[in-house]
């Protein structure tokens, strides 16, 4: 058998020269500061490149642009067969480029690259495309009223639409928030995170070679602090579509009541349950799944459904199963690697935050079942956490209550269906949940009271473009993924006409 590694990602990475400029009105220039950010490999901690670090200036700029190309109709008002061509154009051109946007990703986020083209850069073809497909299906409506009048209701581009993506499906989400927003007629102003934006960047570029004009599509990477809050408080911008943490998405809400009261669409914070019943019929395939929601993406997913409920009758032997799971499949390795299951987290910091938290739960009593001690994988430049589980968790512990985003799941014993609806509610998020059963009353009526704004039975993290990405509660307002989402980036019109 060839045990030779693959290294065919590795000369890909080894050749890429990304684009680190801002993008705005069709052109790629320096920041108005000449500052730029250091996107670090949490792999190697090898410098990636130096990007770019827009500030407010600039994201004033892009804001001007965009407002002005608004203005002009030169995207709004296109036909909308163009601009529907132009989309699906970009979603091909996505298509063709998927090797350098994967590894791009991968080098400055550490997702393995197999996820990344399994997962990420389908699902980012997949949503443009459904949105180019979805444009003329947007549907005002003519109410039927008094014989002496003709009311018919629009639905109408917002105008500007400013984007703040999270670092943990760089190109995805980024995908995920501008679709709709172009679909629907909107010029965008895009802040990718901090940590990775040279696939947004290349996404801009894309943009402009299917034909979509300059200008209707800025990309400004920048600091969160600076560009993030500049975009925020734009009196230029009619709507935030936000995705990141519940404390910034508070934030964007503030934002928005400072100035001119724009939408805000936030897609923040979880700590998802999955819920194990003692009737389920194969044990041990129902904790390989389990294991693949709370470890994939490295834990690091909004909705990773990271409070195992399991029922006392097969507690015990559940945990022994989950373990064996996660222990031979999610390993730490190359995430340019195909067959590595597991990279490392995104940042230093970040690292140094997961590992808080597991010290955390071992003093406040909970019992390590695998993982947690960080001589295990982490190098000192590498920014790797081992898959870890707790055992003995209680809803009041820290680690069963915030949000760890990392490979972390606390496992918690439930006295039956009613009692973990009561303790997967128990949390001031509502996102996700996992209901694992052979019953299916039992199924129904747990989907119908837990919650949260999606719940998977006996399965996790399945669905496809139909399906409303978004949740309850400190969670967030507002969907990814579906018609609502692009419906979400227009606004009504009530046109009343006086027929005598």
């Amino acid at each position: 058998m060839d045990t030779t590694p693959d290294r065919r990602w590795h000369r890909i990475a080894d050749a890429l020269r990304p684009e680190t400029r801002l993008l705005i009105d069709g052109q790629f220039r320096a920041a108005a500061g000449d500052e730029t950010l250091a996107s670090i490999n949490p792999a190697t901690g090898a410098l990636v490149a130096n990007v770019a670090c827009g500030n407010a200036a600039d994201i004033e700029a892009a804001c001007d642009i965009a407002a002005k190309r608004f203005r002009q109709g030169v995207w709004s008002r296109m036909p909308l067969r163009r601009r529907t061509d132009i989309l699906i154009r970009l979603s091909e051109l996505i298509a063709e480029n998927r090797d350098i946007l994967a590894v791009l990703d991968t080098m400055e986020m550490g997702k393995p690259i197999a996820e990344m083209c399994a997962i990420d850069v389908p699902g980012a073809v997949l949503t443009m495309r459904y949105m180019a497909e979805s444009i003329d299906k947007i549907a005002g409506s003519a109410p039927v009223t008094n014989p002496d009048a003709l009311h018919y209701i629009l639905r109408q581009p917002l105008g500007v639409v400013g984007c703040i993506t999270p670092w943990n499906y760089p190109l995805m989400m980024a995908v995920w928030k501008i679709a709709p927003a172009l679909a629907a007629g909107n010029c965008v102003v895009l802040k990718p995170a901090e940590d990775t934006s040279l696939s947004a960047l290349l996404l801009g570029r894309l943009f402009l070679e299917a034909g979509g004009p300059g200008g209707v599509l800025n990309v400004v990477p920048g600091r969160g602090a600076v560009a993030g809050q500049a975009l925020a408080r734009s009196m230029q911008v009619e709507k935030i579509a936000f995705t990141g943490s519940t404390a910034i998405g508070r934030q964007m809400y503030r934002y928005a009541a400072d100035t001119n009261l724009k939408a805000v669409s936030a897609e923040l914070g979880g700590k998802s349950p999955q819920i194990v019943l003692a009737d389920v019929e194969d044990l041990s395939t129902v904790a390989a799944k389990v294991a693949d929601g709370l470890f994939g993406n490295q834990g690091e997913v909004c909705s990773a459904g990271s409070r195992i409920l399991v029922e006392r009758g097969i507690h015990d032997e559940f945990c022994e199963l989950l373990a064996a799971h996660a222990s031979r499949k999610y390993r730490p390795g190359d995430p340019l690697d195909p067959t590595t299951t597991m990279g490392p987290l995104v940042n230093k910091a970040h690292q140094g935050r997961v590992l808080d938290y597991i010290d955390g739960a071992r003093k406040e009593g909970a019992m390590p079942v695998i993982g947690g001690d960080p001589s295990d994988c982490c190098p000192d430049a590498t920014c790797f956490v081992a898959p870890t589980l707790f055992a003995g968790v209680d809803s009041r512990m820290t680690i069963a209550r915030e949000e760890i985003f990392g490979p972390v799941g606390a496992i918690i014993a439930h006295n039956g269906a009613e009692d973990a609806v009561r303790i997967a509610n128990d949390s001031p998020y509502g996102l996700a949940a996992g209901v694992w059963t052979s019953s299916l009353g039992k199924a129904h009526r747990i989907a119908r009271d837990l919650e949260c704004g999606m719940v998977w039975i006996n399965g996790y993290m399945n669905g496809d473009m139909s399906q409303p990405w978004g949740g309850w509660k400190l969670s967030g307002h507002g969907r990814d993924k579906c018609l609502q989402a692009l419906l979400d980036n227009t606004q009504s019109k009530s046109v009343w006409v006086t027929l005598d």
